[in-house]
Parts: C-alpha cells; structure tokens; sequence
C-alpha cells in the first residue's frame, strides 16, 4: 500500500523547501552566502559581516556592522545562573551540555515570551553571542580554569580565543577562526538546519528550534568527524612521522575502515571550504612550530585521494587548524554550534517569515490493511 511515489533513502536530492540563504552546487564545487562565494567571503570578510548577510540577504554597511557588533558585545556576558547551572551538570559529551545550556537561556531571555519578527531578530543575535560565550567557557571550566568576561573591545572570534584560552591572540589565530566561522556558518538544508526548520514550523520558540538543532548536530553521522580526525593523528603520534601516517592509513583501509574527513554527500569536487582551512592548517603549524599536524595531514590526503578517489571535506583540515589554536578536541563538535548557530537562527527566521508546517509523508511498508482484531484468548 503506498500514497505517494517512492522516497529516496534520507531524502536525498529531495527538495523541501525554498530558501534564499545558501546555494550549493556539488558538481562545480560552489559554495555561496546569499548570492556571495564563500571563497570572497573566507578571504574578505569577518564573520560578523557574514552573520548580517545571512540574516538580511545583504552585506552591511558601516554603521550596520558597528550596530551589529555592539549587539553582538552586549550579548556576550552569560547570565550567572547559567554559569552556576554549567558547573553543576555532571562532566560528559560537550553537546549534552549545550544542549542542556542553549535550552537554559530561554528563561532569562528578556525577550522569551515575544514572538514578534523584531523580537525573534534580538533573539538570534542574542544567541549568536551566548553561543560563543557557552562553548568558551564550557572549554574553560573543564580545564579546571575559572571562567572570563568578554570583552567588548574584541570580536566575535578574538574573543571565543581570549574567553577560552585566557590569552588575547595574535593576527594570524583571530583571523584563522575568523575565516573557521565564516566557512562553517551555514550549509542549506544540512540535518541540524532541517531539524531546526521542521521545529519552527510549528511556531515553536527559536531556543527550542536551536535546541532540536545541537541535539541533531551531536549525532556522529552529522558533527563529530573533524574530532575523529585529530583523535586519528593524535593515535598515529607526531614522533611517528609522515610516512608512518600513510603507513597506518593504508592499513585502515585494508581493514575496511572508514578515514574520517573524507567524502561529502553534496560535493562531487574538492569541498570549497577545505581549500581554505588547508591553509590556514599549513600557517598555523608554522607559527606554532608544530608542522608535523599539517605535513601528515597533507600526506594522509594524497594518500587517499590516489587510493580511493575521495577529497577532503570541511572536516579534515579544520582538526589540524582548531590543534594549532589550542583548542581541545572536545570542543571541536561545539565549536561547530559556535558558527551555525548563525546559519541556524537565519533558517528559522526564514521559516517563520514564510511559515507552512512541515508535515511529510511516508510509505507504508507494514502489514496488509485491513488486519482483523483477534480477542488476546484466541492468539
């Protein structure tokens, strides 16, 4: 019995909606913003600059992006029940924890109760900045360090640095993250921006369509891989060399082991994003002294790519760029959130802006109707 014609295993190729946000063209290779190449965006622009765009479809002006950065400092400070909240959760999966907290912060939302277009709008700002400033001290805490006031005079990404690190970062790591954010803002209709849709559609609150969003971003089939791919350099070790890395790849894949960081649903060319984090990979080793995390890294994917065809994603050099700044691979996933959440909240508004609930069908595979009620003394 079916009612309509055969879906595609995971919806694939299916389209769901419309959308003025991102276009992706995996033959070519493109990646666009509103209409903007994210290779323009990732070597012009701030991310602050690219969280406008998403939100307004337009790049900002001076006095926008002033006005915008101003928003974004006043919306850094996390209020301190959350902080008490964060230090009394039990230690575990960085993603629970901001789930948890991302679900928190609707109750000291000045604007919680209002579902006005202009409200919803200071919302997604709002959570914009406390996003950062969660996964920063998350970070933080779990060092055993005490959490950092943000500081208004820095930007988005410098102070995601100076609230985890506790050191103000130079040029080259601000605009490393920078160019991280910027790359990871936004995806079409990737699951966690599909499972925030499918919750604003039925006009829920936009916490709790950011909340169904981390909950889906935590399942490994969808955030997790650049993580998986410094836990596999830090497995073969920076004393073991670049030949001993394609060495322990090879033998992966004999085992019929996947290499985390390759391949990509969409992507039948390199994934524009990885062209650039390559870089940024190969620049910060260099800055830090510590070469070795690119040089395998580079090695791992020739070594692939002859092999089995695949290219690099996003994922891959991301782990090698996040390990030059510091950052623990624990982090990784919510580091994720930290960017998206822009892409996340311009989804939503969109949603709302144009809303229809979202109500898809499934073909029935199940037992023939009509099956015939037997009393249980009969079974």
């Amino acid at each position: 019995m079916t009612t309509a014609a055969k879906p595609k295993a995971g919806l694939e190729d299916t389209v769901a909606t419309s959308s003025a946000i991102c276009y992706l063209d995996g033959d070519r290779g493109v990646l666009a913003y509103c209409g903007y190449d994210i290779h323009d965006l990732a070597r012009h622009a701030t991310f602050e600059e690219v969280c406008y765009l998403l939100w307004h479809r337009r790049l900002p002006t001076r006095a926008e992006l002033g006005d915008l950065q101003s928003q974004l400092a006043a919306g850094r400070t996390l209020p301190e029940p959350i902080i008490r909240l964060m230090r009394s959760l039990p230690p575990g999966n960085g993603m629970d924890l901001l789930r948890t907290l991302t679900s928190a912060l609707n109750h000291y939302d000045p604007d919680a109760a209002d579902q006005s277009p202009a409200a919803n709008y200071r919302k997604a700002v709002r959570l914009t900045a406390q996003i950062g400033s969660l996964v920063a001290t998350m970070g933080r805490v779990a060092s055993g360090g005490g959490p950092i006031e943000p500081d208004p005079v820095l930007g988005h990404a410098a102070n995601f640095l100076y609230m985890l690190t506790g050191h103000r970062p130079g040029g080259l790591e601000t605009r490393a993250f920078d160019v991280a954010l910027i790359l990871h803002a936004d995806h079409e209709l990737n699951a966690s921006t599909f499972a925030a849709r499918v919750a604003a559609a039925t006009l829920t609150d936009i916490h709790s369509a950011i909340v169904a969003a981390v909950g889906t971003l935590k399942g490994p089939l969808h955030g997790g891989a650049n993580a998986d791919v410094m836990r596999l350099l830090l497995e073969i070790g920076p004393e073991a060399g670049v030949d001993r890395a394609v060495d322990f790849v090879r033998a992966r894949l004999a085992r019929k082991e996947k290499i985390p960081g390759f391949g990509h649903r969409v992507y039948h060319t390199e994934d524009p994003r990885a062209t650039h984090l390559r870089q940024m990979s190969r620049d910060l080793g260099q800055r830090t002294g510590q070469p070795i995390w690119y040089e395998m890294s580079e090695r791992i994917e020739a070594f692939v790519k002859g092999e089995k065809k695949l290219n690099a994603n996003v994922d891959f050099y991301s782990a090698s760029t996040y390990h030059s700044l510091g950052i623990d691979t624990d982090l990784f996933t919510p580091i994720f959130a930290v960017s998206r959440i822009s892409g996340w909240t311009a989804h939503v508004l969109e949603q709302y802006a144009n809303n229809r609930l979202i109500r898809p069908r499934a073909e029935y595979i199940g037992p023939e109707y009509p099956q015939r009620y037997v009393p249980v003394e009969s079974r």
